[in-house]
């Protein structure tokens, strides 16, 4: 029998699935679009670790509290122009764009590795 992961880590993650609406506004703002699918962007998002909250609610309150935050890293990965950003970003809008997905137990297979965080913001700096 494999070894089973006996090691959980003290956060929730989260994983911000794009909808319709943010695919045609990529779409939307290239002149020369590529033939993106929803199911295209939907691949490999970006993956968030936030704090550890026992139940569901408490957890979508908090990301709901830091909607801008989200919304605003995922226009950015797409187009660093933020005059192409949707100007009037509302929460309503967040919900609209995103699926939220929720994941309490995270599991930690890597125990003999130490985690390491990596300062992006200071990565262009001199």
């Amino acid at each position: 029998m494999q070894e089973t992961p006996r090691f959980t880590i003290n956060r929730n993650l989260v994983v911000l699935l794009p909808r319709q609406p943010a695919l045609d506004w990529i779409l939307s703002v290239d002149s020369n679009p590529l033939d993106f699918t929803l199911a295209q962007i939907r691949h490999d998002q970006d993956a968030f670790l936030i704090p550890h909250f026992d139940e569901p609610e408490e957890s979508a309150r908090w990301i709901q509290g830091r909607w801008k935050m989200f919304f605003e890293r995922f226009l950015m990965e797409w187009y660093t122009e933020e005059s192409w950003w949707p100007q009037k970003r509302t929460l309503k809008m967040f919900n609209e764009w995103f699926e939220i997905q929720q994941h309490s137990m995270v599991w930690d297979l890597s125990v003999d590795e130490p985690i390491e965080h990596e300062d992006w913001e200071s990565l262009g700096d001199d």
